[in-house]
């Protein structure tokens, strides 16, 4: 297969029917959109945003300079007071928003988790209808030459990694100091991550002390070391037929349980790189139930983990 139509599903993902639990789960309340920063306070790449909706419904967002959070709330007397902030996959040059964002926050608002969908910073995108730039088909060779030979152990940061972070760090920030308003426990504050969101989450989670999430759902996504004893719990799945990274899940698991830090791996025969909510008669279709079940088990009770105050410095506007 070659690397331009690897990218292709890397980016876009499969072509298969959306699930019905997509649309059987909607929330009370959706779609508020919450900017990360004031308005002009970071960097713009210098292109307007774009976005391109395949024919199988996925909504595909390149050239991101304004990052934002979406929320969907559970219906009124359902929340938990947990909240989950979801991070699209896309390989840091895009964003899969539909199938690997808003899709999994209307589920998890149906459960009674307030939810929110980050929109992160990508890199500046190519020219044509791919829109892959030659940084990215890069950093897709590396990928693709690792999946084989199972070197380098961890993958070298990608290009939009960073900034992506940093827009994690934020929205984590602003969720915890405005609980109160969404009715959220800030010390139930987790992020789930899906491919290069994974890594977004991976990398909160081993980061700062004052920005690590309280959980992570860790979904087909990479290595990122090295991994402090306090790091928070992590939900970790992937499939053993997932051509990018058929490694990373088991790890993950062990730099976690390495360092005494508590974390759970399902790691499915089959289910490819992108599963979601979609259904693909393959044994990782019960990922979000896994995801949800342990959620439930975790954070039940009262949590005794200490708050983790995001940052000291003013949010800004968030409207």
């Amino acid at each position: 297969m070659s690397v331009v139509r690897l990218v292709c599903r890397w980016v876009a993902l499969a072509a298969v029917p959306l699930a019905t639990i997509a649309s059987a789960q909607m929330p009370a309340t959706d779609g508020t959109i919450i900017p990360l920063y004031p308005k002009g306070s970071v960097p713009s790449l210098g292109v307007p945003e774009q976005r391109d909706r395949l024919p199988n419904g996925e909504t595909v967002i390149y050239d991101v300079s304004e990052p934002t959070l979406e929320l969907y709330r559970p219906a009124p007397g359902r929340a938990n007071g947990t909240a989950v902030i979801v991070a699209p996959g896309g390989g840091f040059v895009a964003l899969g928003y539909t199938f690997g964002g808003t899709d999994v926050a209307r589920a998890l608002a149906a459960r009674g988790v307030t939810a929110f969908v980050l929109k992160y910073r990508t890199i500046r995108s190519g020219d044509g209808p791919m829109r892959m730039p030659d940084v990215h088909m890069k950093e897709m060779g590396v990928v693709m030459s690792r999946a084989k030979t199972g070197t380098p152990v961890e993958m070298p940061r990608f290009a939009g990694e960073p900034q992506a972070v940093e827009d994690g760090v934020r929205a984590v920030a602003i969720v915890r100091q405005r609980a109160s308003e969404w009715g959220v426990d800030p010390r139930r504050v987790g992020v789930l991550g899906f491919s290069a969101g994974a890594y977004l989450a991976a990398d909160l989670a081993i980061g700062e002390v004052a920005s690590r999430p309280d959980f992570v759902g860790l979904i087909y996504g990479g290595l990122r070391t090295p991994v402090p004893a306090d790091a928070p719990p992590a939900f970790i799945a992937g499939a053993a037929d997932d051509e990018y990274q058929p490694n990373d899940p088991v790890r993950l698991y062990q730099a976690w349980r390495k360092a005494g830090a508590a974390a759970e791996l399902h790691l499915y025969e089959r289910g490819g790189h992108g599963f979601d909510l979609r259904p693909q008669r393959t044994p990782s279709d019960r990922w979000f139930d896994a995801f949800t079940w342990w959620l439930t088990t975790r954070l039940s009770a009262p949590s005794d983990a200490p708050h983790r105050p995001a940052t000291d410095a003013p949010i800004g506007p968030a409207k």
